[in-house]
């Protein structure tokens, strides 16, 4: 069976994620930390795939992304799209 969840090849790009989060991130993560809601443990930039999660509650099977400038535009939006289908596929 293929590896989905926090694949080898993906630990750079999550690493360099988590070390570059943008001010949103940093923040919603001084909430979701430490299981401050509800006893809900959270892991920051978690993959799926090929693609990263912002936030992720196993628990829940909910994913949270923090939209920013970074989404913006035609491509960015058509790169959400497609990751929300596939997420939502699983």
């Amino acid at each position: 069976m293929t590896q989905l969840f926090n694949k080898k090849s993906e630990k750079v790009k999550r690493r360099l994620l988590r070390s570059n989060a943008t001010l949103a991130e940093k923040n919603l993560w001084q909430v979701l930390r430490f299981k401050q809601i509800h006893g809900v443990r959270f892991l920051r930039q978690f993959s799926v795939n090929f693609y990263v999660l912002d936030f992720y509650a196993p628990q829940l099977l909910l994913a949270i992304e923090v939209y920013g400038s970074s989404h913006e535009g035609d491509e960015a939006k058509e790169y959400d799209e497609r990751r929300t289908k596939y997420l939502s596929s699983l």
